[in-house]
């Protein structure tokens, strides 16, 4: 058995998608409407038609899917441009900091209030 991705449940697929696509960068190598999966591994799901496949009922419409129970990581080259780029159009939950481990990183919500952290790559 072996790992092979996280899937975030998404309350507007078309939202999200060009929210990881257009705002972080992350290059979609499938579409397939309900479900995308970026080059990196990471994929989103529209959360209502995953509910029905999964557990054979939906939520909630008005619920949020962030749960404040995990952290999306990505690492960037360049942290400091990332922040620059990102922050004007997602809710901060804190600019860019150096961490007790000595990594520079900032984090923030998605469009569903998953939280995101970006970092400096660790050598």
């Amino acid at each position: 058995m072996r790992f092979i991705n996280p899937i975030p449940f998404v309350r507007d697929i078309n939202r999200s998608k060009e929210f990881y696509n257009k705002l972080l960068g992350l290059k979609i190598i499938e579409d397939a409407g309900n479900f995308v999966l970026f080059e990196s591994g990471f994929a989103i799901h529209e959360g209502r038609s995953l509910e029905q496949t999964v557990w054979r009922q939906t939520r909630d419409a008005a619920e949020s899917y962030g749960r404040r129970n995990w952290i999306l990581y990505f690492e960037h080259g360049d942290v400091d441009a990332a922040f620059e780029k990102i922050a004007p159009h997602v809710e901060l939950i804190h600019p860019v900091e150096k961490q007790a481990w000595g990594q520079r990183v900032f984090r923030f919500y998605d469009p569903d209030g998953h939280a995101i952290e970006i970092g400096e790559p660790q050598s």
